[in-house]
């Protein structure tokens, strides 16, 4: 290598995921959790999809959480090798739990992980979210959840990437309806999102891909050339890292651990105020150049969807 490569990754880009229709995507991610859409475009490799990012104010890396709706999505299910729950960080839990029950939302806890206060919820398809107290301000992405068979793989995956093992937790609040065994990793060089909690439960449940379920996990480069020195550094550990792919707003690199967890590298730049005014974002349609001769038919197959206010 012709430079060093970065002592660690900080944390979390992205999170992707499956869901059904949009429109109950969309009143959950906004309305009820309070994320802004910073982008609306399409799943590029099925235009007749929407591809949906919610995110902080900022659209900011480490915040973003990202859905293909399909409206004729089949349930999934988590299960050993997937990530199994997303986790935002909250200032204020009692605050927040008043207004979930205000509203009528149905959620798990309080319970206490690792020293911190949280509750969890499900979206409209079932997929688990946590919001753990911690920080002055709404942070972003704390953690995500790995449910695996045996971490010893992924583990050493992460301390490739600078993680390292904080602390181990049994406990029966991660949503398998069993006994479970947690170890946390974090960043040893913590941004948002820097906590990547490995957790084996005795509960079995056979994976299955669909609405739901989280897709992939995507961790921070902070520009290409950093991108290209992980990638590097991960080919010389074993991994099939994929060639950089041009995803618009960021680049990305893929690859599978041997736990079955799909991961991405994606950079920061150059973010999502490249085709669209930081104020209006995720007001209009955007489509790759290679779709915009047939943005009439696109649109057309795509549903109407309507952002809460």
């Amino acid at each position: 290598m012709s430079h060093a490569t970065p002592p660690a990754i900080s944390g979390l880009h992205h999170v992707t995921a499956i869901s059904g229709p949009p429109q109950a995507n969309l009143d959950f991610w906004v309305g009820t959790l309070g994320q802004r859409l910073v982008k609306r475009t399409v799943n590029f490799d099925d235009p007749g999809t929407y591809h949906l990012y919610f995110g902080d104010k900022d659209a900011a890396p480490g915040s973003i959480m990202t859905f293909f709706p399909f409206m004729d999505a089949g349930p999934g299910r988590a299960g050993a090798g997937m990530a199994s729950a997303v986790a935002y960080a909250i200032p204020d839990l009692d605050r927040r739990m008043g207004d979930l029950a205000e509203a009528a939302i149905d959620f798990d806890g309080p319970f206490e992980r690792f020293g911190e206060r949280a509750i969890a919820l499900k979206d409209p398809d079932g997929l688990r979210v946590e919001l753990i107290e911690g920080g002055a301000r709404d942070e972003g992405f704390h953690s995500v959840t790995l449910w695996l068979d045996d971490v010893a793989s992924t583990a050493e995956v992460l301390e490739a990437m600078g993680y390292a093992r904080e602390a181990e937790d049994n406990t029966a609040t991660g949503g398998t309806g069993g006994t479970e065994t947690r170890v946390r990793y974090r960043s040893t060089d913590p941004e948002r999102g820097s906590a990547v909690d490995l957790m084996t439960s005795v509960a079995r449940s056979v994976g299955r891909s669909g609405a739901g379920t989280i897709h992939h996990v995507a961790f921070r480069a902070r520009d290409g050339k950093e991108q290209l020195e992980w990638r590097e550094r991960l080919l010389a550990v074993g991994e099939q890292v994929t060639p950089v792919i041009d995803r618009q707003y960021f680049d990305a690199i893929y690859f599978r651990t041997s736990g079955g967890v799909l991961f991405e590298i994606a950079t920061d730049p150059p973010g999502f105020a490249v085709d669209e005014d930081p104020a209006q974002l995720g007001e209009a349609l955007k489509l790759p150049e290679k779709y915009e001769a047939h943005r009439a038919r696109i649109e057309q197959m795509l549903p109407e969807i309507r952002v809460p206010s």
